[in-house]
C-alpha cells in the first residue's frame, strides 16, 4: 500500500478542495481504492460539487446544525469550540474512492474536500492511502 501526507496550512475557508492532490497521488497506480483520512478530532472530508457555491450552503447548514455559542459542555478554545467537535460525527474523518488507470472516478460534479470548522488550529494534516486493486 502506497501512502502519502498533505499538510495543509492558512486554509481560505471551512472547505478546502483536495482534488488535485488526490488526483496527483493516484496518477500512473492503475486500479484500486484511494483512501483519504483526516486524523483530527474537529475536520471531516466529503465528496461534493464546490463549483456553483454548495460549500458556502454547506458552511451555512453547519452553522444552523452547529451554532458557534456557548452551548457545548467542551468549552476550550474559540466561542462555539465544542462544535468542531461535532463536526465529524455529521462529515466523516475518512473516505474511500475507486480508481481505475490511475485516475479517481468521481463523478461530474463531485470534489474531494476537507471541511474543517475549527478556527484555532490552521494546519491540518491529510493521509491518502492507495490500495491496488
Amino acid at each position: 500500500m502506497d501512502t502519502t501526507e498533505l499538510t495543509i496550512t492558512n486554509r481560505d475557508g471551512v472547505v478546502t478542495d483536495l482534488t488535485a492532490e488526490v488526483r496527483r497521488f493516484c496518477a500512473e497506480r492503475g486500479d484500486g481504492l484511494v483512501h483519504v483520512f483526516v486524523p483530527h478530532a474537529t475536520a471531516g472530508l466529503a465528496l461534493m460539487e464546490v463549483g456553483a457555491h454548495s460549500d458556502r450552503d454547506l458552511v451555512d447548514a453547519l452553522g444552523w446544525l452547529l451554532p458557534r455559542d456557548d452551548r457545548y459542555r467542551h468549552r476550550h478554545g474559540s466561542p462555539g469550540h465544542g462544535a468542531d467537535h461535532l463536526l465529524p460525527a455529521l462529515v466523516a474523518p475518512s473516505l474511500s474512492v475507486p480508481v481505475l488507470g490511475g485516475q479517481p472516478q468521481l463523478g461530474t460534479w463531485q470534489s474531494v474536500v476537507l471541511v474543517d470548522t475549527n478556527v484555532d488550529n490552521p494546519r491540518r494534516t491529510v493521509r491518502l492511502s492507495f490500495l491496488a486493486g
